[in-house]
């Protein structure tokens, strides 16, 4: 029974090497179809000539027919009409949309500000036109004097404002909040 297994497992190994190695495979991982790929990237965002926000990326996947960029490493400053940071936003992941300037941050997000504010959770978003960020998952959010876990939020990209409607947890002042 024990060659007869054996000459089984031969036979695969044989019909294996007698396929075409020039045939493409199969799948396609994103990374292989992407239009080019760019190391160190960086890109300012601007609206009527006013710096919004800086996207850095250790390495962008950009998609030409969808004007999207897949990020690895990503690093997004938001600024001031002044020109002052706001926030700095890191994430494992993201995306980028071109035509509409909106962007998504995904896997151990985490975004500070200058005043020591600070919000991590796993997934944020961000609409240019509205000039909001928001996220659909649980969140932690903690400023001097206030602490606040939910479900889902939207702020603004100072973090001045944030909002939940599903609170879990928090604290304002000397305030708590429970669920």
């Amino acid at each position: 029974m024990r060659s007869a297994t054996t000459a089984g497992w031969g036979m695969l190994v044989l019909a294996a090497l007698a396929c075409d190695a020039g045939e493409p495979p199969i799948t396609v991982a994103a990374p292989d179809t992407a239009d080019q790929v760019l190391f160190g990237m960086g890109h300012t965002v601007t609206v009527e000539g006013v710096r919004r926000a800086r996207v850095e990326a250790d390495t962008a996947y950009f998609y030409q027919n969808s004007q999207v960029a897949e990020l690895v490493g990503v690093t997004v400053e938001f600024f001031s009409d002044e020109g002052a940071v706001t926030s700095t936003v890191t994430s494992l992941e993201g995306t980028y949309l071109w035509r509409t300037g909106n962007m998504e941050a995904r896997g151990d997000v985490v975004a500070v500000t200058p005043d020591d504010r600070r919000l991590t959770t796993s997934i944020l978003r961000y609409d240019q036109a509205a000039d909001r960020l928001s996220g659909p998952e649980q969140f932690v959010f903690d400023a001097p004097e206030q602490h606040l876990e939910g479900d889902g939020f939207t702020a603004d990209p100072d973090f001045r404002n944030v909002f939940t409607d599903r609170p879990r947890r928090g604290r304002v002042g000397e305030v708590d909040l429970e669920r």
